[in-house]
């Protein structure tokens, strides 16, 4: 038996539970897609959106990269999100990084991906930029943690500044954009700094999440194991 026909017995398995639960589910998808959120995430398998928010179909549209990165240039990134926002308005967008992700971890050890190392070069920036911050980890997955939460900074400032958000922040539309990470280890969301509502208040955001990270490292024992499996 192939993989593909087992999964394509998954398939009907699914649709008709769901079916037997909510005999209406499929027509009433069909016939509108209205999700509030938007998730930009990390193409990690391990990482899925609906389930680990708890959401159901066409409750949540998703984008996903490897390493959740909002590149300025990445019009596949920016077409999903202007659908978002000017179509299907969203109220609310998450940056979703994680622990342990593989392209992360790479460039807080100096390791070659391949090809992938031209993508990474964006996560490579944010690396060199706070490099005497994370030269200070206890090991290369501490630093792999670190790195990873910088960047959920990091892409959140990238997203608050296209001219999507801005545009649609001036026309007054009320979106929030949070950002979050991941843990692999026990599977729970926690927040990377404070939401943005507004096209004036991401710089400061920005600073209050670099700064609280900080302090958090400061504040208290650093644990490699937080980084999570590669």
């Amino acid at each position: 038996m192939s993989g593909l026909h087992q999964l394509l017995e998954n398939n009907r398995a699914w649709a008709a539970s769901r079916v037997a639960d909510d005999p209406e589910f499929f027509t009433r998808l069909a016939g509108q897609q209205s999700p509030r959120y938007l998730w930009i995430g990390c193409s990690d398998s391990r990482v899925p959106a609906n389930q680990i928010v708890g959401l159901q179909p066409g409750e949540v549209f998703v984008h996903r990269n490897v390493a959740n990165l909002v590149v300025h240039s990445d019009l596949n990134c920016l077409s999903v999100l202007q659908y978002a926002v000017e179509v299907l308005n969203v109220e609310t967008i998450m940056v979703v990084g994680h622990y342990g992700c593989g392209g992360v971890q790479a460039v807080a050890e100096r390791r070659s991906t391949g090809l992938a190392d031209n993508w990474l070069r964006h996560i490579e920036d944010i690396a060199n930029k706070h490099a005497a911050w994370l030269a200070t980890a206890i090991s290369d997955e501490a630093r792999g943690a670190r790195l990873s939460e910088l960047n959920v900074i990091e892409q959140v400032a990238n997203l608050c500044r296209t001219t999507i958000l801005r545009r649609a922040w001036h026309r007054g539309q009320r979106i929030e954009v949070s950002g979050l990470i991941y843990g692999l280890q026990d599977g729970l969301l926690r927040r990377v700094g404070v939401s943005v509502g507004d096209g004036q208040s991401w710089q400061q955001a920005y600073e209050a999440a670099l700064q609280a990270l900080k302090q958090r490292v400061a504040d208290g024992p650093e644990r490699p194991t937080e980084a999570g499996p590669r």
